[in-house]
């Protein structure tokens, strides 16, 4: 099969296998959508390890060991909760990489920000990176965005470390 033939979970799972990587995933606006998109690619046991949906402000403080002090200067919507939440599951999980959402799927604003403010956050070896969204659309759109993004900033980084190896 040509790359050009590939679905992005796809690519990602083939990236993950040949750097011999695994990933997890903590998920709060997405509620487990970017868990079925990386088990939805045949052989996703060899390469995923699981995932938490942490919707919720106390389990992403109790389960993905997101600091108080995160949540009150920067709020649940933000780069620095999401690369807590990213090295919270890489932790808990013991995987290569950590990848997380959080954000506003909407309808209504969140602590003050606007439905489609969206932070994919990535967390691996020597890195913690987030990324900044602004989507458009309805709350199922918003959330399917995230996932194609969350997929893409992977790829790209598991891309630039096999070129940096290979």
């Amino acid at each position: 099969m040509a790359d050009d033939d590939l679905t992005l979970s796809q690519r990602v799972h083939l990236l993950l296998r040949a750097g011999g990587h695994t990933v997890a995933t903590a998920e709060s606006l997405t509620g487990g959508q970017l868990a079925v998109r990386f088990t939805e690619t045949p052989g996703a046991s060899e390469t995923y390890l699981g995932g938490v949906v942490t919707y919720a402000t106390e389990l992403k403080k109790t389960v993905l060991d997101v600091d108080q002090e995160i949540v009150d200067r920067y709020g649940v919507v933000s780069a620095e909760c999401a690369r807590a939440m990213a090295s919270g599951v890489k932790a808990l999980t013991g995987a290569s990489f950590g990848v997380a959402t959080t954000g506003v799927a909407g309808p209504a604003e969140q602590e003050g920000k606007e439905p489609g403010t969206v932070f994919v956050g990535i967390a691996g070896p020597g890195l913690i990176e987030a990324v900044e969204l602004d989507l458009d659309g309805e709350r199922g759109e918003i959330t399917a965005a995230t996932c194609d993004e969350a997929l893409s900033a992977l790829a790209g980084i598991l891309a630039r470390e096999e070129t940096a190896l290979g």
